[in-house]
Order: C-alpha cells, then sequence, then structure tokens
C-alpha cells in the first residue's frame, strides 16, 4: 500500500464536467439576445479562438499584462465574430453574460462518484487539494458545486503562474499541503499534464479513463482509474 499524505486533484473532466458542449450554451445565450448562431458553428469557432488566445497569451495571460478575465472574454467575443456576430455592443454583452455563466453550477455538474470518493478519502484522512490549469473563478465553481471543502488548498495556473505540465505548479501543490513528492498522488484524466506530468515531479499519479475512451500510452493497468470510484483500491494495491 502506498504511504501516501496528499492527494492533488485536477477537475475539469476529472471532478467536474460542463453540462452541455460550449457551442450549445453560447448559442442559447445568443438566443436569449434576439441571435441566431448555429451551436456547430460556434463550437468549431470557438476551439478556434481559444486555440489562438492560449498560443498567444498562454496560461490565461499571466505575465503579459491581460487579466483571466479579459483573455476569456476576447475568447468569447472572438468565437461569437467567427461565427458571423459582429455587433460590437452585443458582443460585449454576450461575453460579461457568458464569463458570469460558466461561474455558475447550471453549467458544471460533478461527475460520478466523484463527491463520494472525496468524501472517503477526506475520512481516511488524506490531505487534499486542487492543481488544475484554471482561471481565478474555480473556488467559486468548487463551492457552488459542493465540493470546496474536501481541500486544503486550490491551486490554478493563473495563481500559480505556471500550468501543467510545468513541473513548477506540482512543486508549490507539495508545498502548500506540507509533502514530499513520494508521499503524494495526483488523479487525473490527461496524459500529459496530469498522470505523467506528476510523475516528473517525484510524485506517484493515477489516470481517469472511462472505459472506450481508448489505450492510454505507457501506463500500467494498475494505474489507470475507470471511474473514481476505483481510487482507494489501486491505492492499497501499490
Amino acid at each position: 500500500m502506498l504511504r501516501l499524505r496528499l492527494l492533488t486533484w485536477d477537475v475539469k473532466d476529472t471532478l467536474l464536467r460542463l453540462r452541455q458542449p460550449v457551442g450549445q450554451s453560447y448559442a442559447a445565450a445568443a438566443r436569449a439576445q434576439g441571435l441566431q448562431v448555429q451551436p456547430e458553428a460556434l463550437g468549431r469557432s470557438f476551439r478556434e479562438a481559444y486555440g489562438a488566445q492560449s498560443r498567444r497569451f498562454p496560461n490565461y495571460g499571466h505575465g503579459q499584462g491581460l487579466s483571466s478575465r479579459q483573455w476569456w472574454l476576447d475568447v468569447v467575443k472572438q468565437s461569437f465574430r467567427l461565427s458571423g456576430v459582429q455587433d460590437e455592443a452585443a458582443l460585449t454583452k454576450l461575453a460579461e453574460k457568458l464569463y458570469r455563466d460558466y461561474c455558475s453550477p447550471s453549467n458544471w455538474e460533478v461527475l460520478p462518484g466523484a463527491a463520494e470518493t472525496l468524501s472517503r478519502c477526506r475520512q481516511l484522512g488524506f490531505r487534499m487539494g486542487v492543481v488544475s490549469n484554471f482561471d481565478s473563478r474555480l473556488e467559486a465553481i468548487l463551492s457552488q458545486c459542493n465540493l470546496r471543502h474536501h481541500f486544503q488548498f486550490v491551486l490554478t495556473s493563473e495563481a500559480a503562474g505556471f500550468a501543467k505540465p510545468d513541473g513548477r505548479i506540482f512543486e508549490q501543490a507539495l508545498r502548500l499541503g506540507g509533502a514530499r513528492p513520494e508521499q503524494a498522488a495526483h488523479i487525473g484524466d490527461d496524459y500529459s499534464r496530469d498522470y505523467r506530468a506528476a510523475r516528473a515531479a517525484g510524485m506517484h499519479s493515477f489516470l481517469l479513463r472511462a472505459a472506450g475512451h481508448g489505450e492510454a500510452p505507457e501506463v500500467p493497468p494498475e494505474h489507470v482509474l475507470p471511474t473514481l470510484s476505483h481510487l482507494l483500491a489501486r491505492i492499497e494495491k501499490e
């Protein structure tokens, strides 16, 4: 059995997921303002705008004079522009509304088994923290989804100044959690940013990979979690 003191967690698609695709949420917000935009087109435009903004201003523009709020407002506006909306007043209104909406549990749902697994881990005495490539809204999102109380700390890439897979965000998490790397394990759904990056920092790690999502490269089966409910059994077997 692993002698662990600290468990760190990714959030998006590990503990929480979007209730519906971004394109659908954006199209619904547009309809409420009398604008008709196809969800599929918005979904494609969002991926293009998000990718371009991430390349130009990595990690929400940290250190480049851009707040994460402005970073996201620009992404939303550009998503609609690419889908044919050119009314700047409407774009500003939509961007402000969607920025607020994505801080609400109406857009997020807790993954099956997440709350129960977190409760059990806390009962067993593990220290727990979040390590997520996310912006400053994450604390509020976790609170509104009734998960924040499980964690001693919430470390976002925006606050850390580094995004996974950069090992420095895990080093900060270890300091916050008061643990050495060999006393800690990270749980996430991304092979490079979660599983491999945590191991490169000297930690243990487990990859959440639902059945049917393909095989993860170079991951022993005992490190793969078909569901979060498998975590404690995996820890005991290590």
